[in-house]
């Protein structure tokens, strides 16, 4: 999987910040939970992803050095929201395709 450099930065932070990779885990889990579909669950968490680098650009280095430099342009976070899906909640069953019958 490859994330962008803002991506990177956050999943830098995560690991690097218990207490935050945590709260997040709990997140991922509840969203992935709640929501049927993964794709669904990873469009939810990408915005929230985002709307955390956000907050996080006002307070924190390296967000902060970021966002004075480059502005809060929109970035996505789908790549970092599906990487987090599958590191932190149990794969799911995949469906078989239904039997054909002659």
């Amino acid at each position: 999987m490859s994330l962008n450099r803002h991506e990177q930065i956050t999943f830098d932070y995560l690991q690097g910040h218990p207490e935050e990779s945590r709260f997040w885990q709990d997140k991922v889990q509840q969203i992935v939970k709640a929501l049927t579909d993964e794709h669904a669950a990873a469009l939810r968490l990408e915005g929230e992803l985002w709307a955390y680098y956000v907050e996080r650009s006002g307070v924190v280095e390296p967000f902060r050095g970021i966002a004075a430099r480059e502005g809060l342009r929109r970035l996505s976070m789908r790549n970092l929201a599906d990487h987090l899906i599958r590191l932190w909640t149990a794969p799911r069953p995949k469906k078989k395709p239904p039997v054909e019958r002659p």
